[in-house]
């Protein structure tokens, strides 16, 4: 049971760490524009 929890702590700082790269890469920038788009086509705004 103590492994499962190490592990999945490991992968939970592993996730963090590659959000956090992206973040900070300007990712984040493009896939909220790139959502903003989408939702504006679905619903005949843009």
């Amino acid at each position: 049971m103590k492994k499962i929890t190490i592990v999945r702590t490991i992968i939970l700082c592993v996730a963090a760490a590659f959000m956090a790269a992206g973040i900070g890469n300007g990712e984040f920038q493009d896939v909220w524009m790139k959502a903003i788009m989408i939702c504006r086509e679905c619903i005949g705004l843009g």
